[in-house]
């Protein structure tokens, strides 16, 4: 007990702090809590997150209670519903389901690998997301190896192929940036099929495992699916291949892989609700993380983390009777784990009030504490957000910078203009959980995660009750820009997403802030 009140002690002292000083251009400081009217409210919401956080046993429930929640199965549904029930329980207004539908769907089935020679060996494998089986009761070969660094090549040799389990590798240098490689990697997949390959063993870019037994799987592109079988192998099952290939040695390598796709389009939904804004409920702040998750455990850390942050952080807001100016949006984004799905869906059902919303605030990076606030490519926003950081730093979230996070749902916001916030968390041990066996509850420690869930309450309240509003979307050509200098580009063409056409492609000498 004694420790909890520290703690609280500590979170509303932190909100209280000096004034700021004039800056270099005599243009005033930006406005903390202390002097934009925020820190009353900040402080009882503070409270609440700490000290009365619900935010674990949310958590414990999605992940016992409903477990993996791949998009568009019975689990990812039974959450959404799940979902549901909790924001309306917490007292959040204009709770519904926004239906959207993914292009295909798939259901993992089982997955048995061998080394029939030099050696027998049973393999640790799983399939990939979106991907294809062997013929029933499996099929035999002997294992070739592809580089993934020199994909091109392997793609117009794909014809020695035929009758190989392919293992995937990385030897030199690389030709292209890592997500050009990933989006080429789908294009040998694609050739890979119809050329004969028995199977394919490579993960997310071809990349081996982490080591620990452990597999990781994941889909391979953005709303991707491949004919051809292709397994995540653990680490030291793929090591012993790839020695006995540098010995000159050919095992051969027997699996068995079964999964199932739909004939056609499924349908999902994000999860909504609201604290609609005392004086400009029209203008909104969205809030949330990804509702579904990966199968071969509870999808603790990616993201039920997340989700269970948002909702914790609504439920902190909400208790301590505090309605801020503007709507905060909560949103249980699904479809995150394809390609962004329920954001992208978000924006295109919300087009027409875009204009009006502030910005997101996600977070989506295991089970660690949050550290840091990365603005999607907002430097504009940087200062007057850090002012509000300061006030965080004995939490420990005192950094803020503009970076774009492109691999969660913050990113269809920062192709908008808009702010999409991700809040940056330092986990180590996410490389050992994610999207594999060991992404249970265990992995997350409740404090963490109602520190977490308090930060996101503070930042989101903050962001939508300051009297100045936080944030308008920018133009096409300065989001173009942006995106450009911010190395967007070349990830968003490789998979067909970037919108922008021309714009942005010639550097400006002027400052664009100016």
């Amino acid at each position: 007990m004694q420790r909890v009140f520290l703690r609280l002690f500590t979170v509303t002292a932190a909100l209280g702090f000096a004034a700021l000083p004039l800056r270099a251009d005599n243009r005033p400081a930006p406005k903390g809590p202390d002097e934009d009217g925020t820190k009353p409210a900040l402080a009882r919401i503070a409270g609440e997150g700490i000290m009365n956080s619900h935010a674990f046993s949310f958590l414990t429930e999605l992940s016992d209670d409903i477990g993996g929640r791949v998009t568009g199965t019975p689990a990812e549904r039974k959450a959404e519903e799940w979902g549901a029930a909790k924001m309306k329980a917490i007292g959040l207004e204009n709770v519904r389901t926004e239906k959207y539908t993914i292009w295909r769907g798939w259901a993992r089935g089982t997955a048995e690998g061998e080394i029939l020679a030099p050696v027998r060996h049973k393999l640790h494998v799983d399939a990939m997301g979106w991907t294809g089986s062997t013929p029933t009761g499996g099929a035999e070969g002997d294992v070739v190896a592809v580089n993934m660094f020199d994909i091109e090549n392997e793609i117009k040799n794909v014809s020695r192929l035929k009758g190989k389990i392919v293992l995937v590798t990385a030897k030199g240098k690389p030709t292209k940036d890592e997500m050009s490689l990933f989006a080429m990697f789908g294009d040998f997949l694609k050739a890979a099929g119809p050329a004969g390959a028995v199977a394919v063993i490579g993960g997310q870019g071809g990349g081996k495992s982490t080591g620990m037994n452990l597999t990781h799987t994941g889909i391979l592109g953005f709303n991707a699916d491949f004919a051809v079988p292709v397994v995540s192998m653990s680490a030291e099952d793929q090591g012993q291949l790839e020695r006995f290939l540098e010995r000159g040695m050919t095992p051969r390598v027997r699996f068995n892989v079964q999964n199932t796709f739909t004939h056609g389009p499924v349908e999902t939904a994000n999860v909504v609700g609201e604290i609609r804004g005392r004086e400009h409920p029209e203008e909104i702040l969205v809030v949330g993380g990804h509702l579904d998750s990966w199968d071969l455990s509870e999808g603790t850390t990616d993201n039920g983390s997340g989700a269970a942050a948002a909702l914790g952080a609504a439920d902190a807001i909400v208790r301590s009777g505090q309605r801020p100016r503007r709507t905060i949006r909560f949103v249980l984004f699904t479809g995150e784990e394809e390609g962004l799905d329920g954001s992208f869906a978000y924006m295109k059902q919300h087009q027409g009030e875009i204009r009006n919303h502030l910005g997101s605030l996600v977070i989506d990076g295991g089970q660690g504490p949050a550290k840091s606030f990365h603005l999607g490519g907002r430097d504009d926003l940087v200062p007057g957000f850090q002012a509000f950081a300061n006030s965080l730093s004995n939490l420990g979230a005192s950094e803020v910078d503009d970076r774009v996070e492109s691999g969660t749902d913050t990113l269809p916001f920062s192709m908008a203009g808009l702010p999409g916030i991700d809040m940056g968390q330092d986990s180590p041990d996410y490389k050992y959980t994610h999207h594999s066996a060991a992404d249970a509850l265990e992995a997350q420690k409740p404090d963490v995660l109602a520190q977490n869930a308090t930060l996101m309450a503070l930042a989101a309240f903050w962001m939508a009750d300051r009297p100045e509003r936080f944030a308008s979307p920018w133009p096409a050509e300065r989001t173009a820009r942006m995106l450009r200098a911010q190395h967007e580009y070349e990830e968003l063409k490789a998979f067909n997403l970037w919108p922008y056409g021309d714009l942005g492609a010639e550097e400006k000498k002027d400052n664009p802030q100016k």
